[in-house]
């Protein structure tokens, strides 16, 4: 496959593609080595959008000179590169000639972890698999791993709730009661009185994330969390040059619906507090937002797939500081030898047992 078009930030030395160094503020050339400082944005701090009139927020047709769809498992990228497999689950990529638009990103957190800081990230994370078998120390070297930004949701609101619930409050009784042996004994139990409550909370919610991809489980991203999201600049398309680029499938009605559900996990705490006492039943909760306003930003994830034993494993970094998470496969062997290995010790410990006080 080759490319016709010029790149899209050429090198002033030779000509080629520069790209985004991680972990600094230059785009260097991945030829003759020559650096690009990436100068202050034009806009000094990150903006949010009011979501009742998110229809009017820009929307971009691409964010990098070529696209691609996935055949496998249906992921849309961009990027100045021309990649040949897909990072995500490594099917050959097509040409995506599709012509929708996408809301703009408003902030970016450039990547900190350059790739062989990813591969030392990888390489900590492979030893430490339990279980794992020996051959998964290779994963460590795979070239598979592609720099690539997902795209997040993030939302503000300002909360009111009212609730209904009930307030439990302690106390304790003496009981008696007969034994196995026929004797009376008695005991202090503990009761619970409870009361009618209700009552009025209200909360401000900042950037509550929402990952906006549908090609990553969500239990995954969220564990590759914190983002320090206060490290996020004004997007500039110089930070994901030479670097690949998520297309978001969660439009932002459906972010907002998830997002919700974080915050309500939140209120709910609230309301127990609000309620006091020493239990809480919390019947119904009944919140209205406001001033809700939400933002597209792009987070840097090392994704790489790797093949081992015929299966396909899928392997996360995060960007910003390392934190891996993926899919890894279980030694056989591994794990019957230290379940006979348990056994053995029980049965020594039941043996040393029985010989010091015999039956």
């Amino acid at each position: 496959m080759t490319s016709t078009q010029s790149p899209a930030h050429p090198c002033t030395g030779c000509g080629a593609s520069v790209a985004f160094a991680p972990g600094t503020t230059v785009m260097r050339c991945p030829y003759c080595g020559l650096e690009q400082q990436i100068g202050p944005p034009v806009r000094q701090h990150v903006r949010e959008f009011s979501f009742d009139a998110f229809l009017a927020k820009p929307r971009v047709q691409t964010l990098a000179p070529h696209r691609f769809s996935c055949p496998g498992c249906g992921a849309r990228t961009e990027s100045d590169a021309l990649s040949r497999a897909c990072q995500f689950c490594g099917t050959p990529l097509v040409a995506d000639v599709g012509d929708d638009s996408q809301i703009a990103p408003e902030a970016v957190l450039p990547f900190a972890l350059d790739r062989d800081g990813a591969r030392q990230a990888l390489r900590a994370w492979v030893k430490s698999r339990w279980f794992a078998p020996n051959r998964l120390k290779k994963v460590s070297e795979a070239e598979t791993m592609k720099s690539t930004y997902l795209p997040h949701w993030t939302y503000d609101a300002h909360t009111v709730s009212d609730y209904t619930g009930q307030r439990g409050e302690h106390y304790y009784v003496t009981t008696t009661h007969t034994d196995s042996n026929g004797n009376r004994k008695t005991r202090r139990e503990r009761r619970t009185r409870w009361y009618p409550a209700g009552g009025r909370v209200s909360r401000g919610f900042d950037d509550v994330l929402v990952a906006a991809t549908r090609q990553v489980s969500f239990e995954r991203l969220t564990a590759l969390q914190p983002w320090p999201l206060g490290h996020a600049r004004p997007f500039d398309a110089r930070y994901v040059t030479g670097h690949h680029s998520l297309r978001y499938d969660i439009e932002p009605q459906a972010g907002l619906d998830l997002a919700k559900q974080v915050m309500a996990e939140v209120i709910h705490d609230d309301c127990r507090r609000d309620i006091g006492g020493d239990a809480q039943r919390v019947h119904s909760v009944d919140t209205s937002y406001s001033d809700v306003t939400f933002k597209l930003v792009l987070l840097p994830v090392w994704a790489g797939n790797y093949l081992f034993g015929g299966k396909t494993y899928q392997v996360l970094i995060n960007g910003a500081n390392g934190e891996v998470q993926g899919d890894r496969p279980y030694s056989v062997l591994k794990i019957v030898a230290a379940v006979l290995a348990a056994v053995v010790v029980l049965a020594g410990a039941g043996f040393w047992l029985y010989q010091r006080y015999g039956a």
